[in-house]
């Protein structure tokens, strides 16, 4: 019965879902995340947890990207959620279909995402089916105080890789 209080629980949080996006070398991507949280306010860090099975993951895991910057996805985003939580990297380039700008150490910036943070990655650990990154913010922008793309949204969307 514990399982199923925790489940009922959790499913009822609304927490604001985020889009990640990472630069390893020359390649680039970017995914739908929903688990997330600060994790300390002195010194200020984000816990990021990314699924084990997408390729944005696979270019952060490999070593290869030691930053990644954090989008919190506007109320009126729903196209955005759907391509980087509806579309896998392993077929589609992402940044084809979306404006972007190069950010901090040449990271996409997404557009329709203006509220972002950019965050070295200190610490990884293995949290069941998703791999956790403790991030060091060092620069960001928060030009809006518009409302978020919640988790409830979010739910019924079929995922660009298997759950």
């Amino acid at each position: 019965m514990g399982a199923q209080a925790f489940e009922s629980i959790v499913g009822r949080i609304d927490y604001p879902m985020y889009i990640v996006t990472v630069l390893a070398g020359e390649e680039r991507d970017g995914c739908l995340v929903g688990f997330t949280t600060q994790c300390s306010i002195h010194p200020p860090r984000f816990l990021v947890c990314m699924s084990d099975k997408n390729r944005t993951t696979r270019l952060v895991e490999r070593g290869r990207a030691d930053t990644m910057v954090v989008h919190l996805v506007p109320e009126d985003a729903g196209h955005i959620v759907e391509l980087f939580g509806g579309e896998t990297g392993d077929e589609t380039d992402k940044f084809e279909r979306c404006e972007w700008s190069a950010g901090p150490e040449g990271i996409p910036l997404l557009a329709d995402c203006p509220s972002w943070f950019a965050g070295r990655i200190l610490e990884r650990a293995p949290f069941g089916d998703h791999i956790g990154h403790v991030l060091e913010p060092f620069a960001g922008e928060d030009p809006s105080d518009a409302g978020w793309f919640g988790f409830s949204r979010a739910k019924g969307m079929q995922p660009g890789h298997p759950a």
